[in-house]
């Protein structure tokens, strides 16, 4: 997801949403920004440790989702690639990749939402946070360290379907 930032960065996000979406975004945000101004005096506490884990778990499971399936795909699909497609038009190895990551990357696409809803059915809210905690960089931290941990074990699980390749490739080798 690219920051918003921008006008544009905004805008693009805005007009990619269903209408529910927008209005369900529109709600929220007004809520939160209702909440912020209530809180505008007050000095907010830090998040608590365990509120920190909450933000780092919460952001870390939808990325090992998405790290596991863009990782699995790109790995199969370049393979494939490379064995068809490669072979008869002698492309390279990096160039079968290149076009595995390609169809991960669509196939990301179509998967995000799914990936999404599934960490929302195991039971994982939004952690209850004020606008102020949210805003403090103790807990931007976390949710980005959530993020980049989670992609990671995503990927390193993801490289499973090369337990099953290593047959192929010795297979295709004989045959030349």
């Amino acid at each position: 997801m690219e920051a918003l930032n921008s006008a544009q960065a905004a805008r693009d996000f805005i007009y990619s949403l269903h209408s529910t979406e927008r209005t369900c975004l529109l709600r929220e945000l007004h809520r939160f920004e209702s909440i912020a101004i209530a809180q505008e005096k007050l000095e907010a506490p830090p998040p608590s440790p365990g509120m920190l884990r909450y933000v780092f778990i919460h952001n870390a499971l939808p990325f090992v989702g998405f790290g596991f399936l863009d990782n699995a795909i790109m790995i199969v699909a370049g393979t494939q690639i490379e064995l068809s497609i490669g072979v008869i038009l002698g492309i390279s190895t990096m160039a079968a990749a290149a076009l595995g990551n390609l169809v991960s990357d669509l196939a990301g696409l179509g998967l995000a939402g799914y990936v999404e809803a599934l960490a929302a059915r195991l039971g994982l809210s939004i952690p209850d946070l004020t606008p102020k905690q949210v805003d403090m960089w103790q807990t931007r931290l976390s949710a980005h360290l959530g993020k980049g941990v989670g992609v990671a074990i995503g990927c390193l699980l993801g490289m499973f379907p090369l337990l099953f390749f290593g047959d192929e490739e010795e297979k295709l080798e004989d045959k030349n």
